[in-house]
């Protein structure tokens, strides 16, 4: 009973140990917008070292490191968006619009994508399939619009569907190899030196 002069009002505090919780709270975290907003940052400045460009549209960069990394770290949903709002970024420094659904596949919807590596658990072995899993979301988006809006682009001879996964497999497909050798090394620096609230509540469940 609370004592003359109180207020009769408790407070209960919303536990934000539960998955979900912490997905939902994350949006509200300045930490995590932070590094969000870095990872798009860095996906910007890392988007002009271009090692090879493709003719229409695509190319091998470093740009995926940052948003997946952001994704093991901070989860799918916090990823997601993150990879969304580059697209669009990137539809702004090298648009390729031929169509408005097109712009949806080749750019919030593609780099959007790669927040799924946030499904997978913050570990080397969570890494490799996360980004994996990842960039092959993207190759999807990038196909689905290869062979809907860039048939008429392919080669004489050449079966629609062919060209687009060759097309996008050229650029993507090395990517991926950077991406996994890179995003491991700095997943596991990171953990060291700054671990975000996922990878704790990871390392406890490991040890509990």
């Amino acid at each position: 009973m609370p004592a003359q002069g109180d207020i009769g009002v408790s407070y209960r505090r919303i536990p934000v140990d539960r998955k979900e919780d912490a997905q939902l709270n994350a949006f509200r975290d300045t930490r995590v917008l932070t590094e969000a907003a870095l990872a798009v940052a860095l996906s910007f400045v890392l988007g002009f070292v271009v090692l090879f460009k493709m003719p229409f549209g695509g190319s091998v960069s470093l740009e995926m490191i940052p948003l997946i990394l952001l994704a093991l770290r901070q989860g799918w949903k916090v990823g997601l968006v993150a990879g969304a709002v580059y697209g669009m970024l990137d539809l702004v420094i090298d648009p390729f619009v031929v169509h408005p659904v097109q712009l949806l596949l080749d750019y919030p919807l593609a780099f959007g994508a790669l927040g799924l590596a946030g499904l997978f658990e913050p570990t080397v072995r969570g890494a490799v399939l996360g980004a994996t899993v990842a960039v092959l979301a993207r190759f999807a988006c990038h196909f689905l619009s290869g062979v809907i809006f860039f048939a008429s682009y392919a080669p004489e001879g050449w079966n629609p569907y062919l060209y687009s996964a060759a097309y996008n497999a050229a650029y993507l497909a090395p990517s991926l190899g950077i991406v996994l050798v890179v995003t491991v090394v700095l997943l596991k620096a990171l953990e060291v030196a700054q671990p975000s609230p996922r990878q704790l509540r990871y390392r406890g469940s490991k040890t509990s």
